[in-house]
């Protein structure tokens, strides 16, 4: 599968906020950019999370972070994050996700957002030649910069506090919709689930 987008890119340091919202077929109903706006999104670059409130589509950022990049891949490739719960979610800041351990719905959600993959912990990959900004994706890890594992997060607006502090793997293409709408709380009183989450390979 190849997803057609805005070449929107993830924000660069500095640069203004505003991140595509809009799938390629909204963007078309409402302009018509010219050929060199658009680009093609690699299969194996595009994060397609389908959750309670709806689409998610990600643009993972290899180039910023190959581990982190590989480790979310390998995760939604053998299903781990499906029916996984977002166990924190900050209105104005972020909603987290990705406890593979501890945050499968239907399950005690007790321990979520305490826990991770069997896989080890990975160095971090941090840069400041990108900034967290609305519709960025990051993940989540502990005191230790080298202790990221599973969990991720969304940006729903300007968390540039994080820059060079936490690895950002990739930014939501379409979707951004959905991801107002999950629902609030630390830990939601009804968490909103990652359904399914695929990737190419």
């Amino acid at each position: 599968m190849r997803v057609t987008a805005l070449a929107i890119g993830l924000v660069l340091a500095g640069a203004p906020a505003a991140m595509a919202q809009a799938t390629a077929a909204t963007a078309r109903a409402q302009a018509v950019p010219g050929a060199a706006d658009w680009r093609t999104v690699p299969a194996d670059n595009l994060m397609i999370i389908d959750t309670s409130r709806g689409r998610i589509l990600v643009e993972l950022a290899p180039q910023a972070a190959p581990l982190h990049v590989e480790r979310m891949r390998l995760l939604t490739r053998r299903a781990f994050f499906d029916g996984i719960v977002f166990h924190r979610v900050i209105d104005g800041f972020m909603a987290q996700t990705g406890d593979v351990s501890n945050g499968k719905a239907g399950g005690d959600l007790s321990m979520a957002g305490m826990g991770g993959s069997s896989k080890p912990d990975l160095p971090a990959e941090f840069t400041n030649d990108l900034s967290f900004q609305r519709g960025v994706v990051g993940m989540a890890r502990a005191n230790d910069p080298n202790s990221a594992n599973s969990q991720f997060f969304i940006m729903f607006g300007d968390g540039s506090f994080l820059d060079g502090q936490y690895t950002i793997v990739g930014n939501v293409v379409s979707g951004m919709e959905a991801v107002d709408a999950i629902q609030r709380g630390e830990p939601p009183a009804t968490p909103d689930v990652m359904t399914k989450v695929t990737v190419q390979d």
